[in-house]
């Protein structure tokens, strides 16, 4: 039952940032399209962006592991 509870916990932690990600370099792309002398800029924030939101999957692979153990 434990394994399952992992697999629950770790399905749903890879969700929510595949969906954040999908977010960020959505509305980054936007960003560059309708400003490309910001795009520097954009681009660095986007990988920020990413960084911390794939952090919450690292989270929940973290949490898994806690669980099982």
């Amino acid at each position: 039952m434990k394994t399952v509870g992992a697999g629950i916990v770790y399905g749903g932690a890879a969700i929510g940032p595949g969906v954040g990600i999908g977010i960020v370099v959505g509305n980054a792309i936007t960003a560059m399209a309708r400003q490309p002398e910001a795009a520097g800029m954009v681009r660095t924030t986007m990988f920020l962006g990413i960084a911390f939101t794939e952090a919450l999957a690292l989270f929940g692979f973290v949490l898994t592991f806690l669980l099982k153990g």
